[in-house]
């Protein structure tokens, strides 16, 4: 069974269990400042997780893109890997633990409908209980009904309390593991269990969370007004287990990709852990930057641009360990295309856009790379380098401070990472570069100045529309309590004169009390009647469309979004464009307060 199969079947599944197929959201989130890229496929709809109803309904099932780079240096090992797809199922403050657990165990099971793994390599993990919560036995009285207590562990809220951050909806799960090993476990005691996961002899295929608290400035504070179920099964590591392999780069996710990389090493690829090791490196970094860029990012030293161009120059380092040419990484691209053709049509149909900006950036960083090796080897004689010079290294010659950290640790040389983030204040927008999360939070902030500038967000686009043309579109936007960052597609700088009528559209309508409508209509209505919106295809069929509309039946704004607003704009102050500037080609960005 390959991952296409195996996708469609998770779908097909749930669908027939009463689910609304939706389709993923785009990896850069849209008004969640907390985050670079959706690391979840919980994460696009935690909205709806807090109450507010989906176009939907209240079951949904999809498969998220996902990006995470926390634990980019295990990449390289069996199974980790910076880009993934999230299979989930929702319900909305439906079913709960009952149905939830017995679909997770069906779907693994069931040969008919689901994968037809073996039951005896099954092994679960339940909530043991802490002060926020007592020990989850209703779920292990469930699991009971399907499996033996010896294939039944109880864990501490470190493995089995999920939570998206210091806010939001959090709750116990339960987590499913496969035995990957020729043999098989048996039975194991917990302490046998957690070395077979140490291992990586058992790997996870499935978490079930049970969302039914709320944790606010990192406390739990109380219960959701409904209980939600928010499940996430890693497609690469269930293709791992169907497949009968122990790693996820023999799978047929990978195995094209690592096919290509061999043959652009001119041959086989030696089996000694460091070549071994270098060649999943190259094979998951390309494939995330594949999928990063095909969504709207380019390279640069900032937000979601830096980790794109901290993956493709960590990608080239490893490439010339395996020998590939220079200008090489860029042939990966059309595998890695076709591989997702059908799937994620957006990826095949920028290939030779997707082409051309891997060839750009290695290109741009082999011009310097030669002359940075030899000074960071110069500086390995001082046994420790400076942040000055580490950041000498950064700004002059491409070198991303997480790769000097690495090649340094590989000489037994220290970093002054502090001294390095304090000569990048001075220099950059961010505080520190290369972070997944820029902003304390998890889910996007919902306080209400957030909230009172989200709304002005969009009165602002409606405004650069009306002054600028239809053709203005949003390309990014980074909302906090303090200001919103909003990025638009425009040819030129936009003249002072045009900010200030903006500025004045949007204060004509705080000043008017405009009321904050939600509508839920059909997508091809929404499209006809003209509401804004970008990444029309990631939107169902029903969309939640946010109006500022006059008590005279005025609309200021239309557009599509998942909220949240505020309801009337009477209070939120007076709208201000502080900055206008470019941030990439053909995109200019505007930087505005609320007074």
């Amino acid at each position: 069974m390959d991952s296409r199969e195996i996708r469609n079947r998770f779908l097909k599944f749930f669908e027939k269990r009463g689910h609304t197929i939706i389709p993923s959201a785009p990896l850069v989130p849209e008004n969640d400042p907390s985050v670079l890229f959706n690391t979840a496929g919980m994460q696009p709809l935690a909205p709806y997780l807090m109450g507010t109803p989906h176009p939907s309904g209240k079951r949904l099932v999809n498969s998220q893109k996902c990006v995470r780079t926390q634990d980019i240096e295990e990449v390289g090992d069996k199974t980790h890997d910076t880009f993934f797809e999230m299979l989930g199922n929702w319900s909305l403050g439906d079913y709960f633990k009952e149905e939830a657990i017995m679909w997770s165990y069906e779907f693994l099971t069931s040969k008919e409908d689901g994968l037809g793994l073996d039951t005896s390599r099954l092994y679960v993990t339940v909530f043991e209980g802490n002060d926020d919560a007592p020990r989850d036995n209703e779920a292990l009285e469930i699991w009971r009904n399907y499996m033996p207590d010896s294939h039944i562990y109880f864990m501490p809220a470190k493995s089995n309390w999920w939570s998206p951050g210091d806010n939001g909806p959090c709750g116990p799960d339960t987590e499913m593991f496969y035995d990957v090993t020729e043999n098989g476990l048996g039975d194991m005691t917990m302490e046998e269990y957690l070395t077979a996961d140490d291992r990586q002899d058992i790997v996870e295929v499935w978490n079930d969370v049970f969302m039914e608290y709320e944790k606010k400035d990192g406390k739990v504070i109380g219960r959701l007004a409904q209980k939600n179920v928010d499940t996430g099964s890693g497609l690469e590591r269930v293709v791992m287990a169907i497949q009968g392999k122990d790693n996820v780069f023999e799978t047929d996710l990978f195995a094209p990709i690592m096919q290509k990389i061999a043959d652009l090493t001119g041959g086989d690829i030696p089996v000694d852990v460091r070549h071994i090791r270098a060649s999943r490196i190259v094979a998951d970094h390309v494939r995330t930057a594949v999928m990063i860029i095909s969504d709207g990012v380019r390279p640069s030293n900032t937000d979601q641009g830096y980790i794109l161009r901290r993956l493709l120059r960590r990608a080239v380092r490893y490439s010339d360990i395996l020998g590939i040419g220079h200008n090489m990484l860029s042939e990966l691209v059309p595998v890695i295309a076709q591989k997702y053709r059908g799937v994620y049509d957006n990826v095949f149909e920028q290939t030779d856009i997707i082409v051309k900006e891997i060839w750009k950036e290695e290109d741009r960083f082999r011009k310097t790379l030669e002359r940075g090796t030899k000074e960071i080897t110069r500086l390995f004689e001082n046994k420790t380098i400076s942040g000055d010079d580490a950041f000498k290294l950064f700004s002059t010659y491409g070198f991303p401070i997480e790769m000097t950290e690495e090649l340094a640790e590989e000489h037994n040389v220290s970093v002054d990472r502090a001294g390095y983030d304090e000569e990048f204040k001075k220099h950059q927008e961010l505080s520190r570069a290369g972070a997944e999360g820029k902003f304390k939070g998890g889910l996007a902030d919902a306080s209400e100045k957030t909230t009172a500038l989200h709304t002005a967000t969009h009165l602002m686009l409606a405004g650069l529309r009306k002054y600028l043309g239809n053709d203005v579109h949003q390309a990014g936007s980074n909302i906090t309590e303090e200001r919103t960052r909003f990025d638009f597609t425009y040819p030129q700088k936009v003249e002072r004169d045009v900010l200030d009528k903006v500025e004045a559209y949007v204060n004509e309508a705080i000043a008017k009390g405009c009321a904050v409508k939600i509508e839920q209509i059909k997508k091809e209505e929404a499209k006809a009647r003209g509401v804004e919106g970008s990444f029309w295809e990631k939107y169902p069929d029903v969309v939640n469309v946010y109006s500022v509309v006059e008590p005279d039946g005025t609309t200021y704004s239309a557009e599509l979004c998942g909220g949240p607003h505020v309801e009337n704009t009477e209070a939120m102050g007076e709208f201000r464009i502080t900055k206008e500037e470019a941030s990439s080609a053909g995109i200019r960005r505007v930087k505005a307060v609320l007074e």
